[in-house]
């Protein structure tokens, strides 16, 4: 019996395709797919190696990753920044599917922000801009209509850093995890403190994904 050791783990996992195109794929995207799929297959060939995505990841890379941020594409409007972009989940696949939207991915890593720049230009993506930095490095002012921020932190720890960047009457919607409710429980003292009002949890994606995404919306008042 062959005992697999975490290396051949990793080879093993590295080699394995990625997953087929889903048929809801083309209905979120319309005529913008063929972007989403140039983005998906460059993020599947380079993001294990360039650290962007763990090597679990190319097997699911449409359905957990892809189609889990572009199924919030709705509640976007204006002017939108995601926090802590990373490989561009969000960000990127939603700048894809709301080419009408204005993102600015803000993130500190610079090889993650070498990665954005190369994906904004490679996709031709002129309703992006990347910046390098912390989202509470952003001295921009409170100029976005939409804030999102997906598996970057808990809401406690999240909030602080991008409800101040949201402008009085915009909304934060943020893409989380099946813990979301208990996530708004404890970050009880931090919804009150930046004035978060309808606080809500939606759940989309249903019959288009096998996991529907939890979206957490809220209206920032001051």
């Amino acid at each position: 019996m062959r005992i697999a050791t975490p290396s051949s783990v990793a080879a093993e996992v590295t080699d394995s395709p990625v997953e087929a195109e889903p048929s809801t794929a083309a209905v979120v995207f319309g005529d913008r797919i063929d972007l989403a799929r140039r983005f998906t297959a460059s993020l599947a060939a380079h993001g294990e190696e360039r650290g962007l995505i763990g090597p679990l990841e190319v097997p699911r890379l449409w359905t957990r990753h892809v189609l889990n941020s572009a199924v919030a594409a709705p509640f976007f409007d204006g002017r939108a920044a995601d926090i802590g972009s990373g490989a561009g989940l969000p960000g990127i696949v939603l700048a894809i599917a709301r080419p009408d939207v204005h993102f600015t991915l803000i993130e500190p890593m610079e090889r993650r922000t070498a990665w954005l720049n190369e994906q904004v230009n490679d996709l031709g993506l002129d309703n992006v801009t990347v910046a390098r930095m912390r989202g509470e490095e952003w001295d921009g002012g409170r100029i976005f209509d939409v804030v999102t921020a997906r598996a970057v932190s808990a809401l406690r720890t999240l909030l602080p850093f991008t409800a101040p960047l949201v402008r009085p009457g915009g909304r934060l919607v943020l893409l989380k995890g099946a813990n979301v409710d208990a996530e708004i429980g404890k970050a009880a003292k931090q919804i009150s403190r930046y004035g978060l009002t309808d606080v809500a949890v939606e759940v989309v994606g249903e019959g288009v994904v096998d996991e529907p995404t939890r979206v957490f919306t809220a209206v920032v008042t001051r």
